[in-house]
C-alpha cells in the first residue's frame, strides 16, 4: 500500500511543498526494537513530514546548527493556540523544555559549563533520547513495545497525545492524524525487513 499524503492544518505548508514525503523518512539511528522504531517514523509523519526532518521549526523552516536545540519562537498560525509561540522543533517537533527535561533523562552525551548543560540536537541524538522515553516503561506506566506487538496501535497513540497532540485524540489533530495507524502498519513491516 503507498499512502498519500494529505496537508496538514496549520503547518504552514502545502501538499505540494516539494519537502512532503509519501513515507516518513527512515531513522538516522541503527538498532533498536523494530516496533518502537516504527512507532517513532509514525509520530514524525504527523509532526515534521519532511525530507529533512531533524533540522525542521514549526512552520516548515529549516536550521543548520544542531549542536544544541534551536530554541526559536515561532507563531503558531491556526488551531486552538494560534498567536502563542512555539519553540518545536526536529523530527519529533520537540519543544526546548521537553528537550531538555528528556535529555537529562535519555541523553547518552552532556556537554557541562558549571552549571549550565547542553545536549546535542544531531539527529541520531534526537533518535536516541526519543527510542529511550519510549521503551521507558516507567514514563508511560506501559510497555508501549508490547502495546504494538498486541496490535494496540490505537491505545498507544492516544496514550501519546498529550505530549504529541497531532496523534489524535488530542487537542490539534490534521489530516495525517485519522491514518497513522495505517501508515505505522506501513512502516513497521519495513522496519521488520530492515530487521530480518
Amino acid at each position: 500500500m503507498v499512502f498519500q499524503l494529505k496537508g496538514l492544518h496549520g503547518f504552514g505548508r502545502s501538499l505540494f511543498d516539494p519537502e512532503w514525503e509519501q513515507t516518513p523518512a527512515p531513522l538516522v539511528m541503527s538498532g533498536g526494537d523494530p516496533y518502537l522504531r516504527a512507532l517513532m517514523r509514525t509520530i514524525s509523519a504527523s509532526e515534521s513530514n519532511s525530507s529533512r526532518p531533524y533540522s525542521i521549526l514549526y512552520g516548515g523552516r529549516h536550521i543548520q546548527d544542531l549542536s544544541q536545540h534551536p530554541d526559536i519562537c515561532v507563531t503558531i498560525v491556526s488551531g486552538p493556540n494560534a498567536g502563542d509561540c512555539t519553540t518545536a522543533a526536529g523530527r519529533y517537533q520537540m519543544l526546548t523544555t521537553t528537550w531538555m527535561s528528556k535529555s537529562e533523562e535519555y541523553h547518552p552525551q552532556e556537554d557541562s559549563l558549571l552549571f549550565w548543560s547542553t545536549y546535542s540536537f544531531e539527529p541520531e541524538f534526537q533518535d536516541e533520547v526519543v527510542y529511550r522515553w519510549l521503551s521507558d516503561r516507567n514514563a508511560w506506566g506501559t510497555d508501549l513495545s508490547q502495546l504494538l506487538r498486541e496490535g494496540r496501535v490505537r491505545e498507544v497513540l492516544r496514550l501519546l497525545s498529550p505530549t504529541w497532540t497531532s496523534l489524535g485524540y488530542g487537542i490539534e489533530d490534521n489530516d495525517m492524524t485519522s491514518s497513522l495507524p495505517y501508515i505505522y502498519d506501513e512502516v513497521l513491516q519495513e522496519e521488520l525487513q530492515r530487521q530480518g
